[in-house]
Order: C-alpha cells, then structure tokens, then sequence
C-alpha cells in the first residue's frame, strides 16, 4: 500500500501500570500514519519468556530504568527495518528475531523487540484507517469473548497466605455483554461485604493484581464465600470459576515441592487439592497448577483432573513448548500473552496452532501491563471465546470498557460458554 514503509522510529521510557518504567515506540509510516504501543511486561514471569532488559543501575527508577533496550532499538533494530513494510508483519518480526538470534531475545531485550513488534501492528491498523480488532480481522467479527474477572488475590492478607495467585469468575447464559459486566461488577462488590463480614468487620484489602485480598489460605473458604456472593444475588446459574495458581510462585525448587498452607506438599498431594476444588465447585479451567518445567506433572494433572489444564508461564506463548505439551496431553489451553513470545507473529503463531488442535486460548494482559496492550483487540478479531480481562476496578477496567464499546459499534453478541466443547465438564 502507498506510504505504508517505515520512514521514522522513535522511543522514550513511560511508565507501566504498577509505577514500572517500560519501553513506547513509535512507528511513523512514509504517508505520517503513526504506530505508537507500549511493551508492557509481567509480575509473575515464566523463566521462558522473552527476557525484560533492565538497566539495573540503583541509582535510576530503583534499577529498572529501560535505556538501554530504547538504544538497542535505535541503534540496531530501526536502522534495519526502516523502508519495511508494515503491513508485512511477519517479515518485520522475523529481521528482528534474526538480528537477536537468542531463544528469550536476551542481546536486544524482550521489551525492546515486542516493543516494536506491537507498534508496527499499530502503524497497519493506521494505515488500513481501522481499529485493531478490525484491522486484524480475516473476516468481520461475529462475536465478542466472555469476559473472565479476577475477584480474589492470593498473597498475605489477614495474617494469612493464600498459595494461589487468582480466583476468576466467569459469566454465562447472560443476554449481551452489558449484562455479562454488570454480573461481575455486582458479584465483586458483594464479595467485598461478605469478605468484610467474615472477618469481622475488616474490610478487604486491595490485593496484588486489583481483586480483593484473600481472607483465607484455604482456597476451598475462598470458594465458598465467593459463591455466597454470587448466591445472595441469585447469580448460581449465571457464574463459573477459574483458577490461576501460578505454583511455580509457592514451588520450593531446594525440596522438590510447593508450600503451601504452612507446610510443604507432594506434586500428587497439589494435584488431588486441584481435583477436589474441581470436583466440588464448577471451576472452567485451572491455570498453571504446577511449577513449569513439570511437562510429566501437567499430564498427570490433565488425566486426573475435571477442568482444563491451561499453561501460561508453563507454556508462555511459546511454539516449541506448547507442542511439546499439547503431544504429551499435559494440556487443553493456553493463556496468549504475546510479550512473552518477544514478537506478534510468534505470538499469534502459537495461538493458531492451539487453535487448530481445538484446544482453548485464552488472552490474558500482565500485572500492572502498559494501557494499549492489544491481546483484547488481537481477541476479538481472531475469533478468541474467551479472555481474562482483571479485576473490575483500577486501571483494569479498560479491558471492560472495550468489549462493550466493540459491542455497540459493531452490534456483536457475546459468546455463551455453555455452548463451548472446552467447557462441557461443568454440566452448566
């Protein structure tokens, strides 16, 4: 297309959603169309992941200052893809994998790489004159995902640790997606006052990804006064659950097991709490329930336990790994965070790859991530059922706002997980 090659790279720090200093990029195509994005990065990080460059020097933003990923960018990406064409991501993304050459884009940095990445996918969707979730549609879209909101946060509340990260609610058999956030938001602002009530007049605290802080270290309690909230509001046949454990967070690599409630457990042990919680509550899909590099343990968990068995840091929207899983049976999902992979193409790559074993993906931004992070926008045009779109408050009611607006413009529908295949073992 006319004026579509990159004429002008430009970069500067800016500040993520926790406070954190992260990598923006601008693309500036030769006809003045502007790709801007920011690279936004994760609290809880898989060990696979393409790496987060770092300044380190405590004397700038605590270490965490980004200026030498904004150099590389400079120096070495924008001259060699400058007069490239954004509308050929795919070969953008591919110069800049050759110009790093290690797996987790450790000489340019992740955040540099994706950085860019993101922004010429940006710089398309201006040069097309569309919105991403459109610019990126093969068709138009038919749909808009069910939205997936975390309420409780593991973490020390209360004098007491809950070993798992998330616990998320889903909607279903609601008439649109208006109807789907307002489901959410009064569940989470309810189990704020049966939270407060349980513990004896204290309210919650805020927890460490925007959800109320648990109450509890058990996560059956969690359970039961998250399904109180959604039964004084008559909401029992229009909510399911899910769970993210992030275990690699709570796994004691010197003892070769996961702490968990005071004391250290068996990888069998975890598996048969994460079977029970399935069994007893309709829970959709259990999240990374085991340390990362366990491929032998996610089997066991997939055979042994009700829900789907998704893998983020486990997998970390990485072809290799995810192949590797879904050959062995380990999993039936995978959460899609493209700063992971380092560029769009990887990401969407092993994305469509689940996509066409019938497995589940599952969009999901980061902990704190940059506002423009466009997992969201890549879901609703991919055709993606479902998305975890955070806690319904703080910076994170965006992802909300999104779907309703994408909603009305488009006069979409939303979809309806009961009708799901991933999801037929809830018996909704």
């Amino acid at each position: 297309m006319l004026g579509s090659c990159i004429k002008q790279v430009k970069t500067r720090q800016i500040l993520d959603g926790n406070g954190r200093p992260a990598v923006e990029v601008d693309i500036i195509t030769e006809s003045g169309r502007i790709g801007r994005a920011g690279a936004s990065t994760g609290t809880s990080v898989g060990i696979n992941e393409a790496c987060i460059m770092r300044d380190e020097n405590p004397d700038l933003f605590n270490g965490l200052s980004v200026y030498k990923s904004l150099k590389n960018i400079e120096e070495i990406i924008a001259p060699a893809i400058i007069g490239m064409d954004v509308l050929d991501q795919e070969k953008i993304d591919k110069a800049m994998i050759e110009l790093d050459k290690t797996p987790c884009k450790t000489i340019l940095g992740g955040n540099a790489v994706y950085g860019v990445s993101s922004a010429v996918l940006r710089a398309a969707a201006a040069v097309k004159g569309k919105p991403l979730y459109l610019s990126m549609a093969d068709t138009p879209p038919s749909y808009v995902f069910c939205p997936i909101s975390n309420v409780v946060n593991g973490g020390t509340y209360f004098d007491k640790t809950l070993a798992f990260q998330e616990f998320m609610i889903i909607p279903y058999d609601v008439n649109d997606v208006n109807e789907a956030v307002r489901v959410i938001v009064e569940v989470f602002m309810r189990l704020g006052k049966v939270i407060e009530k349980a513990n004896g007049g204290k309210k919650p605290n805020m927890g460490n990804y925007s959800g109320h802080g648990a109450p509890s270290d058990d996560p059956f309690e969690v359970f039961d006064l998250i399904g109180q909230a959604v039964s004084e509001l008559g909401y029992q046949k229009n909510v399911c659950y899910a769970i993210d454990c992030a275990a690699s967070e709570f796994y004691d690599v010197n003892e070769g097991a996961y702490k968990y409630r005071g004391k250290l457990i068996s990888r069998d042990e975890l598996i048969k709490i994460l079977a029970s919680l399935s069994d007893k509550y309709p829970i959709a899909f259990i999240e990374d329930g085991l340390e990362e590099e366990d491929f032998e343990g996610y089997k066991l968990a997939s055979d042994r336990i009700n829900s789907v068995m998704v893998g983020d840091d486990f997998l970390c929207t990485n072809l290799d790994r995810t192949k590797k899983a879904v050959e062995m049976g380990a999993v039936k999902g995978m959460v899609f965070k493209p700063n992971q992979a380092g560029t769009i193409t990887e990401a969407l790559t092993a994305a469509e790859y689940m996509k066409s074993q019938n497995l589940l993906v599952i969009p999901s931004g980061r902990a704190g991530g940059t506002a423009d992070s466009p997992e969201k926008e890549i879901a609703i045009a991919r055709g993606m059922v479902i998305s975890k779109v955070g806690a319904p408050r703080s910076g994170r009611t965006a992802a909300f706002n999104l779907i309703m607006r994408v909603a009305e413009e488009l006069n979409l529908p939303i979809i309806n997980i009961r009708e799901l295949p991933f999801f037929s073992h809830l018996q909704l």
